[in-house]
């Protein structure tokens, strides 16, 4: 199968070309994107020579091109979209592990080529689902998530019929400041947020789980995945992050997938789809484990997850707004611009200032995706 990677310096990229390193018979890394980790990218073109790298600035792959003649770059965006549509049409997968909303455009450019989507980039669906579920079916191109939570969902869902579906419950570690109180939040620091109990994550992406905005966006990716309504979608904090999620049907069973906290697994799953290939990690120790716990996830607690919801179930635009504003209010965190409790503040005055539309497109998305960010940077910054 040949692969293009999108994020494939990140933290998922890394561990996709850890399963491709455990089977390079099966895989072969056609092309890879890059932001501006140069060193990363130099490492993974020696051992995987790629045909095709795209790097976030054109000056990086200028000192690419003097080591690796011999490959196909771009860069920026139009070099994104050319990496996950590069080549000829075959036994293909894009696996899409970019932050952000900069993973929706290439994800568009690959359905339309015909090919699958290994999908990471939770923002493609929290702000293109409308878009992107009518493209699905026009293509004939299917999705396979890549994310813990959804992966868990659709095994659990193979082979039940739509209509038993019940409710599908979505677990959450609670983030590196489960057991703070809100008082305590006013203080932390950036690296107290980048400590994740349980989950090795990017920088973003661990922000997000502190602030529950991660759970939020995947109830609106859930949503669009698995084609049910949002009055059917649960979160429930699970400390452990075993039971990575649950659907309960309408006989009053409930199916769960369990295993350890190891994105390789949900990774090597989406690759292998719809097989189930030998991955040689570490097995899920029940007696070890002795118990499991689940709490309620307090909107009190976390007003982001809520606010997420609520903008998914209103869609338009207004799930746009609420990423861009997380995205930039995320941004100022990690670059010390803003305290902690601030990005929750930021997401709701943007909320507020931005009005939603429910004619969408695109073009829509793309330009109120950069207006809210420069808002918001130009008030902040």
């Amino acid at each position: 199968m040949n692969l293009y990677i999108l994020g494939a310096t990140g933290n998922i990229g890394l561990q996709t070309l850890d399963i491709v390193r455990e089977n390079k018979d099966k895989y072969n890394v056609e092309s890879v994107s890059g932001n501006s980790n140069l060193e990363q990218m130099k490492k993974i073109i020696e051992e995987f020579n790629p045909r095709y790298v795209s790097m976030g600035k054109s000056e990086d792959v200028l000192k690419l091109e003097k080591l690796f003649p011999n490959i196909e770059y771009g860069y920026g965006s139009k070099g994104l979209i050319s990496a996950a549509i590069y080549g000829e049409l075959g036994n293909d997968l894009v696996v899409n592990a970019v932050v952000g909303s900069a993973g929706l455009e290439p994800t568009i450019e690959a359905i339309k080529a015909g090919r699958n989507i290994a999908l990471a980039n939770k923002e493609t669906l929290v702000i293109g689902g409308e878009i992107i579920n009518k493209l699905l079916q026009k293509h004939n191109v299917t999705i396979i998530p890549v994310d813990s939570e959804h992966s868990a969902i659709m095994q659990c869902l193979n082979g039940e019929h739509k209509s038993s579906i019940k409710n599908i419950i979505i677990t959450a570690s609670g983030g590196s400041f489960r057991d703070k109180t809100r008082e305590e939040l006013k203080r932390v620091t950036v690296k107290d947020a980048l400590k994740h109990p349980n989950w090795s994550m990017g920088s973003k992406v661990t922000i997000d789980s502190a602030t529950m905005m991660n759970k939020g966006l995947e109830v609106i990716e859930a949503h669009y995945l698995f084609d049910v309504d949002y009055s059917q979608i649960k979160t429930v904090m699970h400390r452990e992050s075993v039971v990575h999620s649950l659907v309960e049907f309408n006989d009053t069973s409930v199916i769960a997938h369990l295993g350890n906290p190891d994105m390789r697994v949900p990774i090597n799953y989406a690759l292998s789809y719809p097989c189930r290939d030998t991955y040689n990690g570490k097995s899920l120790d029940l007696i070890a484990l002795g118990s499991l716990h689940f709490e309620e996830l307090s909107y009190s607690k976390y007003p982001l997850l809520k606010l997420a919801i609520d903008a998914g179930i209103s869609k338009g635009l207004n799930p746009t707004t609420l990423n861009a504003a997380n995205e930039a209010a995320v941004h100022l965190f990690l670059n010390g611009k803003i305290m902690f409790l601030q990005i929750e503040e930021i997401v709701r005055e943007s909320l507020n200032v931005f009005k939603n539309d429910l004619d969408i497109s695109l073009k829509k998305i793309l330009e109120r995706d950069l207006i809210v960010k420069d808002y918001i940077f130009r008030k902040y910054s």
